[in-house]
């Protein structure tokens, strides 16, 4: 990872930073938009589903970036401490949690923090951990691999957008958080909460009917970021690494996962458009089968979206694993 730029040298840079404020800047304050700081692309997404033109929301982590490599520029620092809201994910950013304890935003969501999601874990080498959850559609059994390494060091995984109905979860708390911070205009918020749960309901529908009837269940991904798509519809996850896209598989997982593969008769390997494909793609010419992206929607490329994406994952997901 790429060394955090020092909070000192940022300070040292605000006073210039604020004497060459921009008229835009100006311009954006003299709206009355709220002002919102999303730490990566899904929190982004979600505040602006629900605040429309009601906010200015700036996306810290910028296009082809991985969002755990976030360096903050003194601008951005300058921006931070005047927000009005600040979304972000705890032990995701260290970069951005360090600046915004020194330079606070008026109001804050920690995106893990919020009530009903149901957090699964992951231990570091990639197993996953799951629990009873609040989907009809997800699978009880308890997932590949959770018995033997119950005793690891289990982390949060963050990534719940993967699970439509998990962000129908964080969307309610982000129009809660906007009607606290702007309630003149709650009821503009909660309006478009109603239509972007319409959307994600649907998209929803979409995957449960997808991967109704598949002839496997079981995904091998790069890294662990497809606990919450798994645990939604009934799929078993097994990562050749964990959550953190830069983790390095051991000699034995690796084996581990060949083992897996060769015994499920999976077709695909998984991996990401952020992080480097050569672990996934070389195991994946070791057993003579394909490598393809799915995408943990940490960023976007231009013209892509959330939802476009979630529909070129289902389309994946369905290729590998032979659904009707």
């Amino acid at each position: 990872m790429k060394k955090n730029l020092s909070i000192a040298a940022v300070v040292a840079s605000m006073g210039l930073i604020l004497s060459g404020c921009s008229s835009s800047d100006n311009e954006s304050n003299a709206s009355g938009a709220v002002k919102v700081v999303a730490a990566m692309y899904p929190l982004e997404f979600v505040a602006t589903a629900i605040g429309g033109d009601l906010v200015s929301v700036e996306n810290f982590t910028p296009p082809g970036v991985e969002p755990h490599d976030l360096e903050l520029t003194p601008s951005q620092v300058v921006k931070l401490d005047d927000a009005d809201l600040l979304l972000f994910i705890s032990g995701f950013q260290p970069a951005l949690e360090e600046a915004a304890q020194q330079s606070a935003p008026a109001n804050s969501l920690e995106l893990l923090s919020v009530d009903g999601l149901n957090l699964l874990t992951a231990t570091e080498d990639g197993h996953g951990h799951g629990h009873d959850h609040g989907h009809d559609h997800g699978a009880e059994d308890k997932p590949a691999g959770e018995e033997a390494h119950s005793d690891e060091e289990m982390v949060n995984d963050p990534h719940v957008w993967l699970d439509p109905e998990r962000l129908i979860v964080v969307a309610k708390a982000v129009a809660s958080k906007l009607s606290e911070v702007n309630p003149e205009n709650a009821d503009a918020f909660e309006s478009n909460l109603a239509a972007f749960v319409t959307e994600l309901e649907a998209l929803d529908a979409k995957f449960t009917t997808g991967l109704a009837a598949c002839e496997r269940d079981l995904i091998v991904t790069s890294h662990a970021a497809f606990g919450y798509l798994a645990d939604a519809y009934g799929l078993s996850q097994e990562a050749i690494a964990g959550l953190s896209p830069e983790s390095e598989p051991t000699p034995k997982r690796l084996n581990e996962i060949s083992k897996e593969a060769k015994a499920d008769g999976t077709t695909t390997i998984f991996f990401e458009t952020l992080a480097s494909p050569k672990i996934a793609q070389t195991l994946a010419d070791d057993l003579n089968i394909e490598a393809a992206v799915l995408d943990p929607i940490e960023g976007i490329s231009e013209g892509q979206t959330y939802f476009s994406i979630m529909e070129s994952n289902l389309e994946a997901l369905r290729k590998a694993l032979n659904c009707k």
